[in-house]
C-alpha cells in the first residue's frame, strides 16, 4: 500500500473485496446507504457510468470491483473530497477504469454531453429546510442537506446524460417518496424497480432504493423488503451478501 496516498487525520478502510478507500472521520465518511446503492445498481457489460455526489467515491470503486462496467466517473462538488476520492482510485490501481472529477454536479450535462451515460447512481443529500439539524461542520452539512443540488437538480441532470433506456439508481428516505416520483415521472425517468430498507424487521423503513429508466413504460416491481439487522450488531444474511462477508 503507497502510504503517500495518505494524509494526516485520514484512515484507509478495508472494503473485504480486495479495495481500499481513504476516508476523512473529521470531515465524511460514508455509510451503509452508499454500499446497498452499489448492491442495487445493476451495471452490465461495456457501460459508461456517471456517479453524482460521489463524495469519498466509494460507489465507483464497489461497482469497478462487482460489475463488468467499461467506465465510472465519479462527480464530487468539494475539491477536498474529490481529491481524496481520487487518491482511492490511485491507491486501488483503477485509473484505467475509474475517474473522479470535481465539479458542480448541475452543469453535469453540459460537462459530458447528451446521452453519455447507460448508467447513473446518486446517494444525495436527503435534507431540506428544517429536516434533521444541519450539521455545522461544512463537508458533513454539504452531504447531507440540499445546500449545493437539490433532488431535481439530480434527477434533471441524470435525465440529459443518461441514453435512451438508461438507467437512473438513487437511495433516499421514504419521507420523501412522493416527491420523488414525481420529480422522476416529470423528467421521464420511469420508476421500475424500489426497495424499502428497514432496520429491523418491525421497525419503519428509513431508506429506499430506486431504479429508474429514461422513456420507460409505466410499470414498477416493488421488491421485499430489506431488513438490516437480525438483532442488535448482528446484520442479516441479505447484508452480509451485499458487503460480501460471511454471517456469523
Amino acid at each position: 500500500m503507497d502510504k503517500d496516498l495518505i494524509r494526516e487525520n485520514e484512515r484507509v478502510d478495508d472494503l473485504q473485496n480486495g479495495y481500499y478507500v481513504i476516508q476523512d472521520p473529521q470531515k465524511f465518511c460514508f455509510g451503509m446507504d452508499a454500499v446497498l446503492l452499489s448492491g442495487f445498481a445493476r451495471v452490465k457489460k461495456g457501460e459508461r457510468v456517471l456517479d453524482m455526489c460521489t463524495g469519498t467515491g466509494i460507489i465507483p470503486v464497489l461497482l469497478c470491483a462487482k460489475t463488468p462496467g467499461e467506465r465510472f466517473v465519479g462527480m464530487e462538488i468539494q475539491q477536498e473530497c474529490a481529491e481524496m476520492a481520487g487518491r482511492s482510485v490511485r491507491l486501488n490501481h483503477l485509473q484505467e477504469r475509474v475517474q473522479i472529477i470535481q465539479g458542480d454536479i448541475r452543469e453535469a450535462a453540459q460537462l459530458f454531453g447528451a446521452a453519455s451515460f447507460h448508467v447513473v447512481t446518486c446517494n444525495p443529500p436527503y435534507m431540506i429546510g428544517q429536516h434533521g439539524l444541519q450539521n455545522p461542520d461544512m463537508p458533513k452539512a454539504i452531504a447531507r442537506h440540499e445546500i449545493l443540488c437539490t433532488l431535481e437538480d439530480v434527477v434533471s441532470q441524470a435525465a440529459r446524460v443518461l441514453t435512451d433506456n438508461g438507467r437512473f439508481y438513487m437511495v433516499h428516505r421514504p419521507f420523501r417518496l412522493a416527491e420523488i416520483m414525481n420529480v422522476l415521472i416529470r423528467y421521464r425517468l420511469e420508476p421500475k424497480r424500489m426497495q424499502l430498507v428497514h432496520p429491523y424487521i418491525d421497525r419503519e423503513p428509513n431508506m429506499v432504493l430506486i431504479e429508474a429508466r429514461k422513456g420507460g413504460n409505466s410499470r414498477i416491481q416493488v421488491e421485499k423488503p430489506l431488513i438490516v439487522y437480525e438483532r442488535p450488531g448482528v446484520y442479516t444474511q441479505e447484508i452480509y451478501d451485499i458487503y460480501g462477508m460471511e454471517g456469523v
